[in-house]
């Protein structure tokens, strides 16, 4: 099994190499670059500059000259190729950016001023939080729903609760998160939950139980729409993994010997079905954390990973973007490789080693 990680760990090293070098080349070929974002910010600063002299009443000849000055120096624009690296070639840049990546070295953000290692340190605990928060809601809810389904397979309440499921891995997150903010955050209907940010203002005056308050207050909206495409796979899996360890041999005996049923379903069966419940967490993990934060961190205004990167885009911050796709990847790496080693732990008889050999 050692042979087996050193092999997956190595793999990630082209892996992530070639995911680089793929969105390197995309975002290098999308048009509005960096220099274009700043003088586009230049010369809109520059016409509000001329705008506002004209309606204070300033002479014709001092708007002509603001507009006159709205010409870009071609000057000034080898300066910020230089100051932004756009001078040497695209090649040695990709190579020059991933050289860094050994040392940890992201750069500075191009209109943050700030290291991008500070700006992702300081967004990451909102994205975990988010993450964790929702697969909790998701493994506490899905796991008994999927157990009495299992125990009702068949019933009413297996058809209504699988169409409910259905519907609610059918919805988009984004979707389903306006629908929360028309009901629930003031839209038309309630205004029950705040709308924006994740703490309140004079947040850090609060008692420690007014501050757990309104922590949670400000979570539930945005951990309820990241959780809810995720409970139809993990409910369905529950109760197929229940349905086929039920009918085994195993189960029937341990009846025949007189054991009661709590006994049969909950020290027998729970114990083996939960087995590929737990090695998948990991899995789990990588979906709720990558999947549904951006958009929902976009739409609460949430100040974590999935809004740094959705703002670095639309501004078009290179090593932002790059920073945060590479924690991203190396993290989803790493995360499915874990659960691959789960399965092992918790089953010994898988053996990706032995398959892959």
């Amino acid at each position: 099994m050692a042979r087996y990680t050193l092999r997956r760990l190595l793999l990630m090293i082209p892996t992530l190499f070639a995911i680089m070098l793929l969105n390197f080349i995309i975002v290098q070929a999308a048009p509005g670059g960096p220099i274009d974002q700043m003088l586009a910010r230049f010369e809109g600063a520059n016409a509000m500059a001329s705008t506002r002299l004209d309606m204070g009443g300033a002479d014709i000849q001092v708007s002509d000259e603001s507009r006159a000055a709205r010409g870009i120096d071609p000057r000034f624009i080898a300066q910020l190729e230089e100051q932004f690296g756009f001078d040497q070639p695209a090649h040695q840049r990709f190579f020059t950016m991933i050289k860094g990546y050994l040392t940890l070295d992201f750069g500075t953000s191009f209109f943050r001023d700030r290291p991008v290692v500070d700006l992702m340190l300081e967004r990451l605990p909102v994205s975990i939080s988010l993450g964790l928060w929702a697969t909790l809601l998701v493994y506490l809810i899905s796991i008994p729903l999927g157990i009495r389904k299992a125990l009702k397979h068949g019933s009413s309440f297996d058809v209504w609760t699988s169409g409910l499921v259905i519907v609610g891995y059918a919805i988009p997150g984004f979707l389903f998160a306006l629908l929360l903010i028309v009901l629930f955050a003031g839209g038309s209907y309630w205004d029950i939950f705040p709308l924006r940010g994740l703490t309140s203002p004079g947040f850090a005056d609060f008692s420690l139980w007014g501050k757990i308050k309104d922590y949670f207050w400000h979570i539930t909206l945005p951990v309820i729409a990241t959780a809810i495409g995720s409970f139809a796979t993990l409910t369905m899996l529950t109760k197929n993994s229940f349905l086929d360890e039920i009918h085994k041999q195993y189960v029937l005996t341990a009846r025949a010997k007189g054991a009661s049923e709590h006994r049969v379903l909950y020290g027998h069966v729970f114990r083996n079905a939960m087995l590929i419940i737990i090695a998948g967490l990991p899995a789990a993990l990588v979906g709720i954390f990558f999947t549904g934060s951006l958009l929902i961190e976009v739409i609460f205004s949430l100040d974590g990973l999935g809004l740094l990167g959705f703002e670095a885009v639309m501004q078009r911050d290179y090593p932002v973007i790059f920073g945060t796709l590479y924690l991203y990847t190396v993290v989803g790496l790493l995360l499915k490789l874990l659960s691959d080693l789960t399965y092992v732990w918790i089953d010994p008889r898988i053996d990706f080693a032995t398959r892959e050999a």
